[in-house]
């Protein structure tokens, strides 16, 4: 059962990222060390899935991106084509 994405997390969407990831990788250290609260610990463990999932969905889009670029008869990038070929 997925958890749903709460208030506290709304400003995920809008990182970039380096930001994402370098908030997740300070949550993942503060859970490895064990120094909070079970409670702030959940928090923290939300918060992070919500991170993770946004770094991801960047990777994909960044990968898709990187697809699409031509490479001219000699290999070397000669352009790209769109993501969206009808946009």
């Amino acid at each position: 059962m997925a958890a749903k994405p709460s208030a506290a997390n709304a400003d995920v969407a809008e990182m970039s990222f380096e930001a994402a990831l370098g908030e997740l990788e300070k949550i993942v250290d503060t859970l490895e060390r064990g120094t909070v609260a079970l409670e702030q610990s959940i928090a923290a463990y939300e918060r992070g899935e919500a991170l993770k999932k946004h770094c991801e969905a960047l990777l994909r889009k960044a990968e898709m991106r990187v697809e699409k670029i031509q490479l001219g008869a000699d290999g070397t990038p000669a352009g790209t084509a769109p993501l969206d070929p009808e946009a």
